[in-house]
């Protein structure tokens, strides 16, 4: 009987450990490292082992386990499968998922690098999409016609889009940056990448912080979107946050020239009173706080100064025809001596 209950001891032992060793090989293959799709470009050379490229994979942080990854690749015998090249790799994908993409040599000659530039509303993306040939124009209208209420991407809405009126674009929520997409990429995967991108971009700690503003995320995007293109380093951009945060709270008007560029269309060095007088409810010289939505895309940069204004005793702000310098003003005769001095 004793010689029974130590053959059954040892049995669970060994069943509990085969367990755990499953459940952990299980999760460690299908699990990635983490949800940042930063893209890295990993070169695998000819004649390079499974060891090597399980070590460059790690160097790049892209995989947490060369163990469980070369173990993958062996029970399936792909760790000889894997093809020479240039991949676009990233640590929001699992072991499992990465090595079907070395073997089957999705390498970088079918993606295409696109380039959001900061700034960019959503006609200078539709022109650089196309232009590129990315996707086409009718392509395009898929992102460019939604309504945020009218949600109907093949893939869930994201959070951060749940304080936008209903009637609001994606203009502001689509993040600059460079990114590597398929080149039969859709209208779809084009927004996701970007949407992705810009949920992660938003930290939870900054989130938490404009909701303790009682503002929403769609109107820090707003108030960014205009601070992104009236100044453009983050010092000034802080500044001219501060100063248009301060209107808002005192119901007057942002009178922001960036505004009127949007509503007309062009970049003018300066604008006319009829210009200032143009009917939009995007024209922040007859209309008090803040636009409808955002105008443009926004930087981190930016998004951060709308979040984190820097208060100062300026009242008002003009920049530089000849250098581009900002330079403030505390009152409002401060601040028609400095048009009449850099606005020549």
């Amino acid at each position: 009987m004793k010689k029974i209950k130590q053959t059954f001891f040892i049995l669970s032992i060994v069943i509990i450990v085969s367990v755990v060793a499953i459940v952990s090989y299980v999760h460690n293959v299908s699990s990635p490292l983490s949800a940042n799709d930063k893209e890295y470009l990993v070169i695998i050379e000819k004649g390079e082992n499974i060891d090597t490229i399980s070590q460059k994979l790690i160097d790049a942080g892209i995989i947490k386990s060369a163990f469980y990854f070369k173990l993958y690749s062996r029970l399936h015998g792909l760790s000889t499968q894997i093809k020479a090249g240039s991949y676009s790799l990233n640590s929001a994908l699992s072991p499992a998922k990465i090595i079907g993409i070395l073997t089957q040599g999705d390498v970088v000659g079918r993606e295409k690098e696109i380039k959001i530039i900061p700034g960019w509303n959503l006609r200078d993306i539709e022109n650089y999409l196309i232009k590129n040939e990315i996707i086409s124009s009718e392509d395009f209208k898929k992102i460019s016609s939604l309504k945020v209420g009218e949600w109907n991407f093949g893939f869930e809405k994201p959070t951060f889009l749940n304080d936008a009126p209903a009637s609001a674009s994606l203009e502001g929520y689509l993040f600059p940056d460079t990114y590597r997409i398929f080149a039969d990429a859709k209208a779809e995967d084009v927004a996701r990448k970007l949407l992705s991108n810009f949920d992660n971009k938003l930290t939870t700690q900054m989130r938490a912080d404009i909701a303790n503003q009682g503002k929403s995320i769609y109107d820090i995007i707003t108030m960014a979107s205009i601070v992104e293109k009236e100044v453009n380093n983050l010092e000034d951009m802080e500044v001219v946050s501060g100063i248009f945060w301060k209107r808002v709270d005192n119901n007057y008007p942002l009178e922001s020239c960036a505004t009127l560029a949007y509503v007309l269309g062009e970049n003018k060095k300066q604008y006319s009173l009829e210009d200032t007088q143009i009917d939009s409810p995007y024209n922040t010289y007859r209309n008090k706080g803040l636009p409808p939505g955002p105008i443009c895309n926004p930087s981190l940069t930016a998004i951060k100064a709308a979040i984190y204004p820097k208060a100062s005793p300026y009242h008002y702000f003009l920049s530089r025809f000849d250098t581009g310098e900002t330079v403030f003003s505390k009152t409002y005769q401060e601040h028609l001596l400095n048009k009449a001095k850099y606005l020549k």
